[in-house]
């Protein structure tokens, strides 16, 4: 009889789990739309004052960078770098609202499974990221007329970078017990990482130790990554890349997932 009914609720929790997700995902889509002025257009902005200033203006006094035009070979940089803020503020800050309103309860209650709760949050976070990079190549086409050499590399590195930075902005949400917190890593951590992997420079040009240095840094492989999927060259053999993002990917998620069956920072 147990097993019977095990069954049958197993049934039962599948559409409620579908529905569940595809509602958690709608919300996610709705809420940074809705606010798009704040949420999609900044980023674009940032990245066409980049692309004027370092691009423009000093790029056109630097030589080429790995036979490339310097404004060319910022441009990926300049568009992973908004894959990857927007996709781990997106989630870091709406986990850490659903928190702090308490409406993360009814999910916990309801008979929906925290792999449900995780996939939700993380694609909206996904669709944000990528709607930005869009937005953002959209922008590039101004400054630089490159064409992807290869759309499977370069689609394939920017979502699992933006899945991997979707897992960590939730991660830092579980944690946080205040919008200062959420704050702290985009500024102190991402910022900084983002900088030093590679989007205006290419690491050969550094000295050691700071090139052996820049290796333990991941953002350099999916930056790299990602310009070798637009431009066809890159400081990291791309398989390196790959691996890395994928290494990352699987255990940001296992945190993630166990932070949510024990309920830390949630149900505390």
């Amino acid at each position: 009889m147990s097993t019977q009914a095990d069954t049958m609720t197993a049934q039962a929790a599948r559409p409620s789990n579908a529905v569940a997700f595809f509602t958690i995902v709608r919300k996610e889509i709705r809420r940074f739309m809705r606010i798009w002025v704040q949420t999609i257009v900044p980023p674009a902005v940032s990245a066409c004052l980049y692309m004027l200033i370092f691009g423009g203006l000093i790029g056109s006094r630097i030589s080429d960078m790995d036979g490339f035009r310097y404004m060319d070979y910022i441009v990926p940089g300049l568009i992973m770098m908004a894959i990857i803020i927007n996709s781990y503020t997106n989630v870091s800050s709406s986990f850490f609202a659903a928190k702090m309103q308490h409406f993360i309860e009814e999910l916990l209650v309801a008979p929906v499974s925290n792999v449900t709760i995780l996939a939700g949050f993380v694609i909206g976070g996904v669709a944000r990221g990528l709607t930005v990079g869009l937005l953002v190549s959209f922008v590039a086409l101004f400054f630089s007329d490159i064409v992807p050499v290869n759309l499977f590399i370069t689609f394939s590195m920017a979502v699992l970078t933006s899945t991997m930075f979707a897992l960590a902005g939730l991660i830092n949400a579980v944690f946080a017990k205040s919008f200062d917190d959420i704050s702290i890593v985009p500024n102190f951590v991402l910022t900084p990482l983002t900088y030093l992997g590679g989007v205006f420079y290419s690491i050969s040009l550094l000295p050691q130790p700071w090139q052996t240095l820049s290796a333990f840094n991941p953002v350099l492989y999916m930056v790299n990554g990602f310009r070798y999927g637009i431009l066809g060259a890159s400081d990291i053999p791309v398989m390196h890349s790959f691996g890395v993002v994928l290494v990352f990917n699987l255990v940001f998620a296992g945190v993630a997932m166990t932070l949510l069956h024990r309920g830390i920072g949630i149900k505390s």
